[in-house]
């Protein structure tokens, strides 16, 4: 008999299925990116289940199917920065997109989950100042998954704002946050590392939540 086990992970997208039942995208160290069930009901918080939450559940393994259990699920971290902030929320929303688009399932690449907890965290407790960084977060993601960005790698998507990548890639975390840029400019660099990142990863990202993003750099 398979055991039960207790986990940590971060919501990537949801899947309501009927009433009572949603289905949980998520990312965790133990299994990469895989999707559990859990039951819902008419009470249940759905706030528990936002993108990028991070939560802890206990796992019940199923041999006779992939779909495993949660059940006694809660909030690891509060996230009150990242969910009392209109513009975090939409940062956050775009990120969680970009990974459930990006990550595969079963992948687990060494470090990938560490790394988006302390990105979550990041945005969550910063006050201002964060304006560039969905484009150091997009740059950090490729590094996660292997690709390690450099100037001459990213010249062939770069376009006009290749010096612009050179100063994200060459400044420290809090002087990217501080390099001058139009909303414009942002945009087209979300853009052009989202190409940069579905070429690598052989996979179209069609990320819906960067129309909102523009809005808010507009």
């Amino acid at each position: 008999m398979m055991q039960t086990q207790t986990v940590q992970f971060i919501i990537l997208a949801t899947t309501k299925v009927g009433e009572k039942s949603l289905v949980l995208h998520t990312l965790s160290e133990e299994w990469g990116r895989r999707s559990f069930i859990v039951s819902i009901s008419r009470t249940s918080s759905m706030a528990l289940y936002l993108p990028l939450n991070v939560l802890e559940a206990e796992v019940l393994p199923n041999s006779k199917s992939e779909l495993w259990r949660l059940r006694s699920v809660s909030a690891v971290h509060p996230l009150n920065g990242l969910r009392g902030d209109v513009r975090k929320g939409t940062v956050s929303l775009f990120m969680s997109e970009v990974l459930f688009r990006t990550i595969r399932d079963g992948a687990n690449e060494d470090g990938l989950y560490d790394w988006c907890v302390r990105s979550v965290l990041t945005l969550d407790a910063m006050q201002d100042s964060f304006a560039n960084f969905h484009l150091r977060w997009l740059l950090e993601l490729a590094a996660a998954l292997g690709f390690s960005p450099s100037a001459e790698d990213l010249a062939p998507f770069a376009g006009q704002h290749l010096g612009k990548l050179r100063e994200l890639l060459k400044r420290d975390f809090a002087d990217c946050m501080l390099l001058p840029m139009t909303g414009a400019e942002r945009n087209e660099v979300a853009e052009l590392l989202l190409r940069y990142i579905s070429h690598h990863t052989e996979s179209a990202i069609n990320v819906r939540s960067l129309a909102v993003l523009r809005e808010l750099y507009a």
